[in-house]
């Protein structure tokens, strides 16, 4: 019986604690676009898995190799 005399704070600090934590990410807004993640999944994003090569500091330390010689 005197368990429960420690179980019951505990329990209130856990709701207390989780309560917290579920205003705050309403009020950070992630909850606000609930769809947007699983209609990701149905469309195929190809173009902005490729990236346009930036070849600009390839070519210095190549210049600079040249200048050095």
């Amino acid at each position: 019986m005197n368990v429960i005399y420690i179980l019951i704070p505990i329990a209130i600090v856990f709701v207390v604690f989780g309560l917290t934590v579920f205003f705050w990410a309403v009020r950070k807004g992630q909850f606000d676009d609930l769809e947007k993640q699983g209609f990701s999944i149905l469309f195929d994003d190809n173009n902005a898995d490729i990236k346009p090569k930036n070849n600009t500091a390839t070519k210095s330390t190549a210049n600079n190799k040249q200048s050095n010689n």
